[in-house]
This record gives structure tokens, C-alpha cells and sequence, in this order.
């Protein structure tokens, strides 16, 4: 897991969209892998090496999560600017007044 993190991580920062998609798909069969292990024994006992490691592959995905952001947003500002279209998910005002009622 933790190498195809850094490939994720190695795509979103060329942009590389292909390599992107396959670290999705990749992150998608081995999380699929670790719950068929779980399903099957149980909760395994984890030595502190495994969970170390857990933790280095959270604290990786999470910094990916927050690198997908940033380019989203970026790609949302650009996209606005050359349109000249307002933010499609931009919430009205008096919205969040109407929610708390």
C-alpha cells in the first residue's frame, strides 16, 4: 500500500490523469485484500512494524487527499476564470440561516 501511495502521489504531481486513475484502482483491490483478511481471521493481532506502517500509509494518503484537493480547487478557479461562469457549488446566501431554522 504504501508504495502505490507514492505512485499516487508521483501522478498527482505530474498530472499524469492515467496514473492516477490505475493508483485509484490499485488502493481499491488491496484495501478490498486487507478487508477479506480481516473478514477471515478476525481482527489480526498487529505487531508495532504493521502498525507503524498503517500509520505511514495514513498519514500518506491523507497528504494525497489533501494535494487532490488543492488541484481541484485549482482546476475549479481556472475553469471559472476563463468561463466567466460564477462557482456552480457555490452555497446562496441565507442558505445556511435557513438550515440552522
Amino acid at each position: 500500500m504504501l508504495a502505490v501511495l507514492e505512485e499516487e502521489r508521483q501522478a498527482l504531481a505530474g498530472l499524469d490523469l492515467d496514473a492516477i486513475v490505475g493508483t485509484t484502482r490499485d488502493k481499491d483491490r488491496l484495501c478490498g485484500r486487507i478487508d477479506a483478511l480481516g473478514d477471515a481471521a478476525g481482527a489480526p493481532e498487529l505487531d508495532e512494524e504493521c502498525r507503524s506502517m498503517l500509520d505511514a500509509a495514513r498519514r500518506l494518503n491523507e497528504v494525497n487527499r489533501q494535494v487532490r484537493n488543492i488541484i481541484a480547487a485549482n482546476v475549479s478557479r481556472r475553469l471559472n476564470a476563463l468561463t466567466g461562469s460564477p462557482q456552480l457549488y457555490r452555497i446562496p446566501k441565507g442558505y445556511a440561516a435557513m438550515a440552522r431554522a
